[in-house]
């Protein structure tokens, strides 16, 4: 028997398919017992370890581009784009990009509004109007993007999520209208000052906000960045190094099923605790990330500086920003660091002589390189969705 715990279905007219229609947040008889607040308090702690780890790397903003990258990867995938981050991460090296694969494309752009949305931070708190800007960038000049799509708008029309109508559908969220309240129920609860746990508070509202799919499209990928913009806002993190997607994708079914086990069986507890550990997962996997990118920054600053002797200091220059262009060609080398295209095309043979760089392409000409090391840091890199 379905539990009105998470809210109700309602029957819409015309079609007389179900419509979910939410309940405000928070759930009043939630139950945090002994097994999720194990796992709640490992969370906390491994969330805690990873911004300290951040703290030993000397620019944590020269990492932010993997991480952003990987995210926006992986988050696209989930909703089904078969893009790799090497494909995004080559494609972005090329300077021509006559022929663009709109996946790449896609998640590409992907990384505008995630950027765009920690930039805003600075000014605005998790809420509507942050995340109408950001939806409007993310669906700028991509297949969603499509005025039909409303850009930047809640939606003002039904969704549904699997089949070919509502009537078919595995899931159908609120109608518009009781979406509207729905999400200021939601922004509400975001900023209500009553004392709760705040990785049990985002993950009821990540769940929350995909019950309520408030925009035609890009639901997936805005309610998931929500979460490390939620994190940085309340000072949990300082640098959006942790990404729930990682977790999320490996266990896209679950992720799925859950949410879903939510609307049918009032199943919070069940989720939260598969969120939680999630969570607790991904920052772990962060902060051995981290302290590996400190230990291999480390070795080739020291490799250069034995190595190449009056030409080390411009190759230390391009090792740093290897770290956040982990793909090169001569010519963007010469763009990153401000030199001259011999000495761009000498800095190139000289990493990849050391080990540090490793030609991609094969060809005589437009050669890409790789700081195949550092990718390998980030497990999956070339899988696609």
């Amino acid at each position: 028997m379905a539990s009105d715990r998470a809210g109700h279905f309602e029957r819409q007219q015309p079609g007389g398919y179900l419509a979910f229609i939410p309940a405000p947040l928070p759930p009043t008889d939630l139950r945090i017992e002994a097994s999720l607040q194990a796992l709640l308090s490992e969370a906390d702690v491994a969330v805690g370890r990873l911004d300290g780890a951040v703290r030993l790397i000397p620019d944590p903003d020269l990492f932010v581009f993997m991480y952003v990258r990987r995210e926006a990867v992986l988050s696209s995938q989930i909703e089904g784009t078969q893009a790799s981050l090497m494909d995004v991460l080559e494609y972005e090296a090329e300077l021509d990009h006559s022929e663009r694969r709109v996946d790449v494309v896609e998640i590409s752009n992907y990384v505008a509004p995630m950027n765009y949305g920690l930039a805003r931070l600075a000014d605005l708190p998790i809420s509507r109007r942050l995340l109408c800007e950001i939806h409007a960038v993310l669906m700028k000049d991509v297949r969603g993007g499509e005025p039909h799509k409303t850009p930047g708008e809640f939606r003002r029309s039904q969704n549904w999520i699997g089949g070919a109508s509502p009537a078919t559908a595995r899931f159908v969220p609120p109608p518009w209208e009781a979406a509207e309240e729905a999400f200021a129920d939601l922004e509400r609860f975001l900023h209500d000052p009553t004392p709760m746990p705040l990785l049990i508070k985002v993950g009821l509202a990540h769940a929350q906000f995909e019950t309520i799919h408030p925009f035609v499209d890009g639901n997936g990928r805005i309610g998931r960045l929500m979460i490390t913009l939620w994190l940085i806002e309340q000072g949990i993190l300082r640098h959006p190094l942790l990404y729930p997607s990682v977790f999320l994708k490996e266990h896209r079914d679950e992720y799925i099923d859950r949410l879903q086990a939510i609307r049918d069986d009032g199943a919070w507890e069940d989720w939260l605790a598969f969120f939680v550990d999630g969570i607790g997962q991904v920052a772990r996997e962060a902060t051995d990330c981290a302290l590996e990118i400190v230990h291999l920054r480390d070795e080739h600053r020291n490799l250069i500086a034995t190595r190449l002797g009056k030409r080390g200091p411009n190759a230390l220059a391009l090792l740093d920003q290897l770290f956040r262009q982990p793909v090169v060609s001569a010519k963007t080398v010469e763009a990153l660091i401000d030199v001259s295209q011999p000495t761009a095309s000498a800095l190139v043979r000289d990493l990849d002589r050391l080990g540090i760089l490793r030609e991609l392409t094969g060809r005589a000409r437009n050669r890409l390189f790789a700081y195949q090391r550092y990718l390998g840091l980030f497990p999956g890199v070339e899988d696609r969705g």
